[in-house]
């Protein structure tokens, strides 16, 4: 099939007052995101509050995104816990609601040694059988996977497609790069690098800018792999403070609140994430209204 490419949007979950799923805003929200022409969809991630939501709830919102999507974009449902054990439920999970591709986070808190990351993600590929999207993400998980580590699972392990590198390390971003397998993607996992990790080689980014803007967000990554550096600059530098706006508190505070100001979502978190505090809301905002999302 090729390398994995362009934007994926790190999916919101919606909650109601409550504190239960919000199934027609999710289904708004896929829809919205469809219609702007994101290249795939990433529920159940970082962003989609996934560490305080049960097994239950995580297999029930993937399975409301596979429905309302209907087969028009590829689904990457996250299923990755710091344990292996409860990877390879939520993994089982996601395969049998009709998911063939899984975003596999760093196992967090835990701090495992580089061969402790190979051997957690090599028995979750190989028992579930899916084709994995590796998420190295450092500033959570208290560890960060080496470009080694990376791609030896990329050349050793069958069906590891892609890795999603927030770990802000260009230098490593850019060795993994270098020295992949043809067919392995490097997506972007910091909305604010994706241009020059594209411009290093790079295929694309899970997003969660994308989520506010994703026809604006999706057509800067376009731009980017097509070398048309000129409209890829200009739409980077609009969103730019958007992209850093969205992480003046702890992902999804602001981008939750954002999409509340936007009309799409209800204010609702999950503890321990609280609502935005009052002085980060108006930076939040007045930089919405500049950029006309209200």
């Amino acid at each position: 099939m090729g390398r994995l490419t362009g934007t994926g949007t790190a999916l919101v979950t919606p909650f109601k007052k409550n504190g239960t799923i919000d199934e027609p805003s999710l289904r708004g929200l896929v829809e919205w995101q469809i219609k702007n022409k994101v290249e795939f969809l990433v529920p159940c991630g970082s962003t989609g509050e996934s560490a305080t939501m049960t097994r239950e709830e995580r297999r029930r919102v993937i399975e409301i995104v596979i429905d309302q999507n209907a087969d028009r974009v590829p689904v990457i449902a996250g299923t990755g816990t710091n344990s292996t054990l409860d990877s390879l439920d939520l993994t089982h999970d996601a395969k049998e609601v009709g998911v063939d591709t899984v975003l596999l986070v760093g196992p967090y808190y835990n701090k495992p040694t580089q061969e402790g990351f190979y051997q957690h993600f090599k028995r979750i590929i190989e028992e579930c059988d899916v084709k994995a999207v590796l998420y190295n993400v450092p500033g959570r998980t208290a560890s960060n996977m080496l470009a080694e580590t990376t791609l030896r699972l990329a050349e050793e392990v069958e069906n590891v497609i892609a890795i999603k590198e927030a770990s802000n390390n260009l230098e490593q971003i850019m060795q993994i790069i270098k020295y992949r397998p043809k067919d392995f993607a490097v997506l972007s996992g910091e909305d604010t690098l994706t241009l020059p990790i594209i411009a290093s080689g790079g295929d694309g980014v899970i997003s969660v800018v994308s989520n506010e803007v994703p026809r604006e967000y999706s057509d800067m990554v376009r731009a980017a792999l097509a070398g048309d550096l000129k409209k890829a600059k200009e739409l980077h530098y609009k969103l730019f403070e958007l992209m850093k706006a969205n992480f003046i508190e702890s992902n999804p505070i602001p981008v939750k609140t954002a999409l509340h100001m936007m009309g799409m979502v209800e204010e609702s978190l999950r503890l321990p994430l609280t609502k935005m505090a009052k002085h980060n809301r108006e930076k939040l905002k007045k930089v919405l209204k500049d950029i006309k999302l209200i």
